[in-house]
């Protein structure tokens, strides 16, 4: 974890940032501004090191793991178990599968931990831990040396993964509220403010997950290192997205951060490699409110608000267009600026990276 920490640099560019939103700036003059798309399109820029912002073969991964926290009954009545939800992923019976496919982007699915045992799929990637990890609330979710695996065969997975972008999202029953504790100690956040789903949760319910999540924080309270609390209270889905996390941010490629547990992932990540955050952009699936408040923790908003209840993934799919069209204004958009003295730059500076091609010279991909 420390050679990823020393592969992973700062986005911070000043020079490259002012080109970037000039170029923007020139291009935007005739058919006037853009909007939210036009900071994200900095973003990417800033990512890979360059005026021309440009992707190949994006991955979507759903990390899957079972929770002993699941023993508690903290699950909704209807809610499908972890391998059910699975199963449907690969056989395209949800959204998220279809969503995945008419956008361009490769499904995987990772077990990282799942009780049950699965067929063999081309789109499965068999990675597990154990079969689910334990109950937080009477020890450690898993030891030390398997959130150190974990997190290896992450970084594996993430070495091995094709493209310069990848999303992540997490599931398994349970895997929003092991998310929820990891950042609520992280962070020194109120616990509750992770695990209401908002005004209209059962106050039953509620309270019985609060019973829970107080006994498990009670057990390991003296614990505050970022992968001791991984350990502590984490699942094998976050660990290993910790991992596919910081190869990604090495390579300066996007990440796509969508859902509790991909955000319980980054903060953990975060917290072996600050600059992980600069390549992450944020996506949501679901309406959940203790959501608001995790991404209120990086400062975040997701790209689109679109009132989905779905399985996490979702969202990353349909911000996908958005994320290709704000590279779009950088690599596509033809330029139409008159290339003459008449249109002089304000600074001489920055002259030479009015042509792209130079650009691309003083700025090389990373």
């Amino acid at each position: 974890m420390s050679l990823n920490r020393s592969l992973i640099s700062p986005t911070s560019s000043p020079l490259l940032e002012r080109a970037l939103v000039e170029k923007l700036q020139r291009r935007c003059e005739a058919v006037g501004g853009l909007g939210e798309l036009e900071p994200v399109a900095v973003r990417l820029g800033l990512m890979q090191n360059t005026l021309k912002p440009r992707f190949r073969d994006p991955q979507l991964v759903i990390f899957a793991s079972d929770h002993g926290l699941a023993v508690d009954g903290i699950a909704l009545p209807l809610r499908r178990q972890s391998h059910e939800q699975v199963n449907q992923l690969l056989t395209g019976q949800l959204p998220v599968s279809v969503f995945a496919r008419i956008q361009g982007l490769e499904l995987s699915v990772i077990d990282c931990g799942l009780a049950n045992e699965l067929a063999p799929h081309e789109r499965l990637m068999p990675r597990k831990i154990a079969h689910g990890t334990r109950n937080a609330r009477v020890g450690n979710a898993m030891a030390l040396d398997q959130a150190h695996a974990a997190i290896r065969a992450g970084m594996e997975i993430g070495d091995a993964l094709r493209g310069n972008m990848v999303a992540c999202a997490g599931i398994g029953v349970g895997a929003q509220e092991a998310a929820a504790l990891v950042l609520s100690r992280l962070t020194q956040s109120p616990v509750r403010d992770l695990l209401v789903s908002g005004p209209q949760m059962n106050a039953e319910s509620l309270a019985h997950l609060m019973v829970i999540a107080q006994a498990a924080q009670g057990r390991h309270r003296e614990i505050t290192d970022a992968v001791e609390v991984l350990a502590a209270f984490g699942g094998f889905e976050t660990a290993v997205m910790v991992g596919v996390m910081l190869v990604a941010a090495s390579k300066r490629h996007l990440i796509m951060v969508d859902g509790m547990a991909a955000c319980a992932a980054l903060m953990v990540a975060s917290r072996i490699a600050s600059a992980v955050t600069d390549y992450c952009v944020f996506c949501r699936s679901h309406s959940h409110r203790g959501l608001d408040q995790a991404l209120n923790l990086f400062n975040a908003s997701a790209l689109l608000e679109l009132g989905l209840d779905s399985i996490d993934g979702t969202g990353a799919c349909l911000s996908w267009p958005l994320v290709r069209s704000a590279a779009a204004l950088l690599t596509e958009l033809a330029d139409g600026e008159d290339p003459g003295p008449s249109r002089p730059s304000p600074m001489v500076v920055d002259q030479p990276l009015a042509n792209d091609d130079a650009a691309a010279e003083a700025f090389p991909p990373g």
